[in-house]
C-alpha cells in the first residue's frame, strides 16, 4: 500500500461523517470568500457570522503557511493520478481549522518552531530553506513513531497532527473527493433482477413489465400507468 492509499484509509476509517461534512462545508466556506462569497451553502446566518469573523482573522504567519504546504506536498504529494496537498489548498484549510479550533493552535505553531530548531541543528537552515532531501531526512526522524529516537518526540506529536490534518483537508477538498472516487448521490439504472436469480425461484418478468419498466431507451422519461 502506497502512502496515498494509506491516506485514503486513514481518512475514510477514522474520520466521523460529521467531521467530513463539517470540514467540506467550512473548506467550502473558504472557497467562496476567495470568490467573494461568504454565504456558503447550507449555513445559518449565525454560523456565516462566524465564518466571517474566522475568515477575516489571521493565524499563521507567510512563513509558517509557506512551511505546512512543503509539509502538506511531503505528506501527500501529486502523483500521475491526482494533485498534491498544496493543489488542494490544504495550508488555507489548516489556517482555518486552527482558528475554528484553538485547541490546535500551540501544537501547530510549537510544532512548527520544533521543526526549523531540528532544521538548524541538522542543516544550520530553517526548514522552508533547506533542500528536498535534507527535508525528507529530518521528516523521516518523525514520521514513523515506533522508529523515533525519544529526543524526537515532540515532532513526532506535531507530524501526527499535521498528517492527520492534511489528510482531512485533502480529501475533504474537491480533487481529494475525487481521488477517492466519491459519486455522491447520482441516478443509476436498474435492470431488474438478473434472469439466472429468477430462474433460481422459478421466476419471470411478464411482457407488459418488460416492455413499461425496464426499457433502457426510456429512462429518464416520466412513467405514465394504463387507468
Amino acid at each position: 500500500m502506497n502512502r496515498r492509499d494509506s491516506l485514503k484509509a486513514l481518512a475514510v476509517g477514522t474520520v466521523s461523517v460529521g467531521t467530513l461534512l463539517s470540514s467540506c462545508d467550512k473548506k467550502e466556506g473558504a472557497d467562496a470568500k476567495s470568490k467573494g462569497n461568504t454565504g456558503a451553502y447550507g449555513r445559518t446566518p449565525e454560523e456565516k457570522l462566524v465564518d466571517k469573523k474566522l475568515m477575516d482573522e489571521k493565524f499563521f504567519a507567510a512563513s509558517e503557511l509557506a512551511t505546512i504546504a512543503l509539509l502538506g506536498d511531503i505528506i501527500i504529494p501529486k502523483d500521475d493520478y491526482s494533485g498534491s496537498a498544496s493543489d488542494a489548498n490544504v495550508a488555507e484549510f489548516i489556517e482555518f481549522i486552527v482558528k475554528d479550533q484553538p485547541s490546535l493552535q500551540l501544537p501547530m505553531r510549537g510544532g512548527l518552531k520544533w521543526l526549523d530548531i531540528k532544521s538548524y541543528k541538522l542543516f544550520k537552515k530553517s526548514f522552508s530553506d533547506s533542500t528536498a532531501e535534507q527535508r525528507l531526512q529530518l521528516v523521516d526522524l518523525i514520521a514513523y513513531p515506533e522508529k523515533a529516537l525519544p529526543e524526537n518526540a515532540a515532532g513526532v506529536r506535531f507530524f501526527d497532527t499535521m498528517r492527520g490534518l492534511t489528510a482531512t483537508g485533502f480529501f475533504t477538498s474537491k480533487i481529494g473527493i475525487e481521488d477517492l472516487g466519491y459519486k455522491g448521490n447520482q441516478p443509476n439504472a436498474w435492470d431488474g433482477v438478473p434472469d439466472e436469480v429468477l430462474k433460481q425461484f422459478g421466476l419471470e418478468y411478464d411482457a407488459k413489465t418488460l416492455d413499461q419498466c425496464l426499457k433502457a431507451e426510456d429512462r429518464g422519461k416520466m412513467m405514465t400507468w394504463d387507468s
